[in-house]
This record gives structure tokens, sequence and C-alpha cells, in this order.
């Protein structure tokens, strides 16, 4: 059974998400917090398998349950909820520590499978659509293969962790002149124009 803890403001929302779940006849909801703060004293007492939280909440937002529940070493698998499909929200959660993004009109097959894959240990990212992660000017077509060096994947994941070319330079003992040419090399490689869309490629083909 995977036990899963339930944090969203929103009562029918929270209600919803909770009879969904129940016709999986694998999940269990285990505890239910209405904002963020009633959430951190949960998690650590309940150690729930799969974390469903909310983004947008009253006292302390998504973002700031997923930075005080690491500080703590407490943070489970995450899926994060929201009503936006925003690109740098997902960068800022991943970056927090959340495992997936989930709109909240979400299908019940969807939920259920994502909710088992982030159990698992992987990720959940179904919201990027391949079209807004390449964008206009994408040079690597769908499924090609990406060939990254191991030091181009290290830098890669120091990107999404949010580390500036000095920052990164410094992390790795080199220049920051090679670290820019190591990320030029990856944004050229990912067929993508800047870091953000780099980052989220990356999640979305599973390289970090």
């Amino acid at each position: 059974m995977i036990r899963v803890l339930l944090v969203e403001d929103q009562t029918l929302v929270r209600q919803g998400l909770r009879s969904m779940l129940a016709l999986s006849g694998d999940l269990q909801v285990i505890a239910e917090a209405e904002d963020g703060l009633q959430a951190l004293h949960l998690v650590p007492e309940h150690r729930p398998d799969v974390m469903l939280l909310d983004y947008r909440m009253p006292h302390l937002d998504g973002l700031g349950v997923l930075r005080g529940l690491k500080a703590l070493g407490a943070l489970p698998p995450t899926l994060i909820l929201t009503t936006f499909d925003d690109d740098d929200l997902l960068i800022e959660g991943a970056q927090a520590g959340a495992r997936g993004y989930l709109l909240k009109d979400v299908s019940l097959e969807v939920l259920l499978q994502a909710v088992r894959t982030v159990a698992g240990g992987g990720r959940w990212l179904q919201p990027v659509t391949p079209s807004r992660v390449r964008g206009p000017d994408a040079a690597t077509p769908p499924g090609e293969a990406i060939a990254l060096t191991s030091r181009e994947q290290e830098v890669l994941r120091l990107m999404a962790g949010g580390y500036s070319n000095r920052e990164i330079a410094g992390l790795i003992t080199t220049t920051e002149g090679t670290i820019k040419s190591y990320v030029s090399n990856i944004l050229s490689k990912l067929g993508v124009r800047d870091r953000t869309r780099a980052v989220l490629k990356a999640l979305e083909y599973r390289l970090i």
C-alpha cells in the first residue's frame, strides 16, 4: 500500500483527490493538511510514501514546504499540484526537491500513474510538452538520443540546482570559461536556446 499525504487548502479539491485515490486499491490517504504550516508538522509525524502538495496556499506556499522539509531531512517524494502550467514553477519545484508536477484537472488514470511512479523513485513531468520545452528553434527531434559526456551531465545537474557558472566552476574546480563552454555544448546538444529550457528538457528526457 502506498501511503499518501494530501496538502491542499481547498476542501472540495482535497475531497476530490481523496476520492480518486480511494479508487485505486493500492493507494491510501493517511493524513491531510489544509495549509503549508500544517504540512510541516504532519509529514515528519506520518512519514508518507508520497506527498501531493498544492503550490499556492495561505501561510506557507508549496515551495516553502519543500524547502522546510528538505532542511529537516524529512522531504518525501512529492508531486506538486497546481492550476498553473508554468515553466518557472517547475524549475523552482525541482530545485527544491519535488519529483513531479501535475495540473489539478488531471485525469484519474494519470493521477494514479504519477503517484505510483514517484513512489517507485521516478519522476513525473507529464504537463511539460515537448514543444514548450524545446521551443521553436529546436534542433533535436523528439526521441533522438542525446549524448552528453559525464562532465556535461554533472554541469547540467548543477544548472538544475540553480548554480551560476562561477559557482559551478568552484564546485568542480575549473575555470568559469570552461563552464561557459560546457553550457554552450549542452544547449547545442539539447537543441535549446537557454538554461531554463535546457533543464526542462533534461528533466523531461530523464537526463538528470
